[in-house]
């Protein structure tokens, strides 16, 4: 039997990439993103290349309501969802008292709200089954405050804490919940951000979305509670529970700023 993956953010980046590795072993996928042309260029191409089934779906999702329609959409087109990936994820930067709060309740929204709740309904099914995987896409940005990103660190702490939790709770389920927690990525994350010049960033050699989605995929195929990727990512972010928190956060603002 195909496993049939739903990938939120698919278009690009981390989520295409994931996509893509699913199809090539024979899943079927559900493709969630704004974008629904490019999901359909995406379904013409894999359909005919992998031989699988690709169901595309175009929303917003930082809209309140979005995970709930495209629950009952996969529920009404008799779609079993195997394995869900919420990747999908935005930030922002700057000063929190003067960016945009429209911007920032959609980032809760997207980041927080709607995981949450695509989560919860896809969870209940898979508990009735005794099977399925999910992958929640946090940050290494999980493991600390992160000054002029302030809420995009706090969304990303709250899927990794949200995620470990839940993985414990369904453990002897059948069911395996995975927080993946990329650094720094070559993706189109950091213009949309505004964080090209920051010093994370600016003149680094960073992973490709690829490599990410590769670690990704088999971390959840394993089943690990929380897969950071890289091994300094690894180091740093276990490191920091070790190291004064006023230090941290003078590190972490450091590594934010711009030149």
């Amino acid at each position: 039997m195909k496993n049939t993956a739903l990938i939120t953010g698919a278009s690009n980046g981390i989520g295409l990439e994931l996509a893509k590795i699913h199809a090539s072993k024979g899943g079927d996928l559900v493709l969630v993103a704004r974008n629904k042309s490019k999901l359909d260029e995406l379904k013409t191409d894999w359909e005919k290349q992998f031989k699988v089934t690709v169901y595309t779906i175009g929303k917003d999702l930082s809209a309140i309501n979005s995970a709930k329609e495209i629950y009952d959409e996969t529920t009404e087109q008799n779609i079993q969802v195997d394995y869900l990936i919420n990747n999908a994820g935005f930030g922002d930067y700057g000063m929190f008292a003067a960016t945009d709060w429209n911007k920032e309740l959609e980032m809760i929204n997207l980041n927080i709200t709607t995981l949450t709740l695509f989560t919860k309904l896809y969870l209940q099914d898979m508990i009735k089954r005794s099977s399925g995987k999910i992958m929640n896409v946090a940050s290494t940005a999980s493991f600390q405050p992160g000054p002029t990103m302030a809420v995009y660190f706090a969304t990303k702490a709250y899927v990794l804490s949200f995620t470990e939790a839940v993985s414990n709770e369904v453990s002897d389920k059948g069911i395996s919940i995975t927080a993946l927690c990329p650094g720094a990525t070559e993706t189109g994350f950091q213009a949309a951000g505004g964080l090209d010049e920051s010093k994370l960033f600016k003149g680094k050699r960073l992973p490709t979305a690829k490599e990410v989605a590769e670690y990704g995929y088999s971390s959840m195929i394993k089943g690990k509670a929380v897969a950071i990727h890289g091994f300094m990512n690894y180091i740093m972010s276990n490191s920091i529970r070790f190291i004064p928190r006023a230090l941290v956060l003078k590190v972490s603002r450091n590594m934010l700023d711009k030149d």
